[in-house]
């Protein structure tokens, strides 16, 4: 994998645009408390001493890429090695400053000429019966090993919830995993007999916690990996007969479950097709039924102003995906179903500590990991990839959720 800048012998426009992006960049890393250190010793902007730094190690290429894609340039920098966190500063720590202010650091006049500059979320992204299926296999269909080397042992791939009533360092990633996905299924009343429908398997962790309890459970992925993975997983338990694990899409299910549970999984759907997937929960959803969806959640104002701009994330990470708000759910539900939000408990700290041990077991792994294929600017990818969600949710720009949806009776 390599990622190639324009050139300046090649084009003469990547030169003014670069020179236009360096300009650019002082003005914003101005209102960030950020020292971005030059070759030299310089810095593109004034800074506090103690401020967390990032060292750029080839100026010309880092300010190419910016200019050529101002909201992709800065993670495919990374990529490429154009800058680092400077000794001395994590890499969650100094992009942490950037996701406080993301909404203040560029100033308001740039913000409204930004959709002249950005791109678009390529067609080839929509989230169709084939498209969702293309998008999932690109992340989800990289490599179980890949996966398996930095999760927790329950291979449970979404926020954990920890308990708050004991020190979160007491914890291991596991228990908190497992605390999450049982407050999934209390949330919907999982025991013995329930019919349990899950959007979105994972590993099969939930269907085999669900499945323990005497539920009988149907769950759905697009990734013939996890597929493959689960069911081995869920016959070592004995649970074959109790957990059905299908390779197809939520639109199309048939049957009546007693509660349906989707945890991460809303980010995948791509907000055109969001009445589609809470309509057919609502289809499928037996009369008196309830549903979870755990959802990554970020503000209104910021879904509106970046959804239909093509992000790092879109590019490299998850194609097709989209953050909602927590408005967008309620609105969506309340438009085009009969169900309504009836709780929501949100826990967006313990994202940030998830991240955070991710990223630093893929860092402790990367022998086994590159001993997969993985070259190194996979693993800059996945550095940048974890600690730049990591310093979103640690800063309140995301956050996530547990969202309890059932139907309002008279």
């Amino acid at each position: 994998m390599t990622v190639d800048p324009p050139t300046c012998l090649s084009r003469p426009r990547p030169c003014v645009r670069a020179r236009i992006a360096r300009r650019v960049a002082r003005r914003i890393v101005g209102r960030v408390p950020v020292r971005v250190e030059l070759p030299g010793g310089g810095l593109l902007a004034p800074a506090p001493d103690d401020a967390p730094a990032i060292r750029v190690q080839r100026p010309r290429a880092f300010f190419t890429r910016l200019g050529h894609a101002p909201k992709i340039g800065f993670g495919e920098s990374y990529m490429a090695g154009d800058w680092r966190a400077a000794p001395g500063t994590d890499l969650g720590e100094a992009l942490r400053p950037f996701a406080a202010s993301i909404s203040t650091a560029v100033p308001a006049w740039m913000q409204r000429v930004r959709s002249l500059v950005e791109e678009r979320v390529p067609h080839l992204q929509r989230n169709t019966l084939h498209g969702s299926r293309r998008n999932i296999a690109a992340h989800y269909d990289l490599s179980n090993d890949l996966f398996a080397a930095f999760l927790d042992p329950s291979l449970t791939y979404s926020s954990a919830l920890f308990d708050e009533a004991r020190p979160w360092s007491d914890q291991t990633l596991e228990e908190a995993q497992l605390r999450k996905v049982d407050a999934a299924l209390d949330g919907v009343g999982v025991g013995p007999g329930t019919r349990l429908l899950e959007i979105g398997t994972g590993w099969g962790t939930l269907a085999i916690r669900a499945a323990q309890r005497g539920a009988d459970v149907t769950t759905l992925t697009l990734s013939a990996e996890q597929a493959a993975l689960a069911g081995k997983r869920v016959a070592e338990q004995g649970l074959t007969e109790r957990v059905d694990i299908r390779l197809q899409d939520y639109r199309e299910v048939e049957g009546t479950y007693d509660a349906v549970v989707s945890v991460e999984m809303i980010e995948a759907v791509g907000d055109e097709y969001w009445p589609t997937y809470f309509q057919a929960i609502d289809r499928l959803l037996a009369p008196g039924g309830v549903a979870v969806v755990q959802a990554i959640l970020m503000a209104h104002d910021r879904y509106l102003a970046t959804r239909r701009s093509f992000s790092w994330i879109q590019k490299y990470i998850f194609p097709g995906g989209i953050i909602p708000s927590m408005r967008a759910i309620e609105e969506t539900t309340r438009e085009h179903t009969t169900l309504r939000v009836m709780a929501a408990h949100h826990f967006g700290a313990h994202y940030a500590e998830t991240l955070r041990r991710w990223r630093s077991t893929f860092g402790a792994r990367w022998p086994e990991i590159t001993a997969l294929g993985f070259d190194e600017t996979f693993r800059r990818m996945w550095e940048f990839y974890l600690a730049y969600s990591e310093s979103g949710f640690a800063t309140g720009y995301l956050d996530v959720a547990q969202v309890r949806l059932g139907r309002v009776t008279a």
